[in-house]
């Protein structure tokens, strides 16, 4: 998972597109509701390696937190319907995948800050294919 400390340029030209240190702009990337700020710095950044990696990271996780947050929905109301116990029991699946979704992205906000190529398993290999 961890790739160690990494210089936050590693694999840039040293010109920053976005005009901010690597580090901030990596965390951005996460802190802005994270699609959305992936998809911006995965635009606009054009030279440096590490804040692409975390902004097609942040894109890759983002929408794979979403899809699954939707799909814990609708099972829910489906479960829901057929037997309200099985409902509560999504429901509680759904609290468990919200509160670690939440501290995966501080924690990956934290890494990006340190410098750190952080590579999610799965997400990770992804976002280092279209960097």
């Amino acid at each position: 998972m961890d790739q160690g400390g990494a210089n936050p340029s590693q694999g840039g030209t040293g010109a920053q597109s976005t005009g901010l240190a690597p580090n901030i702009a990596a965390l951005l990337s996460y802190l802005l509701f994270t699609p959305i700020g992936g998809i911006i710095f995965y635009l606009v950044e054009k030279n440096d390696r590490f804040v692409r990696f975390h902004a097609m990271q942040s894109i890759i996780f983002g929408v794979a937190f979403i899809v699954v947050w939707i799909a814990t929905i609708i099972l829910g109301i489906i479960l829901g319907i057929i037997f309200a116990p099985l409902g509560c029991l999504v429901g509680l699946v759904q609290l468990v995948i919200g509160i670690g979704g939440f501290v995966l992205w501080i924690l990956l906000m934290l890494k990006a800050y340190q410098g750190a190529m952080w590579k999610l398993p799965i997400i990770g290999d992804m976002a280092e294919r279209y960097v």
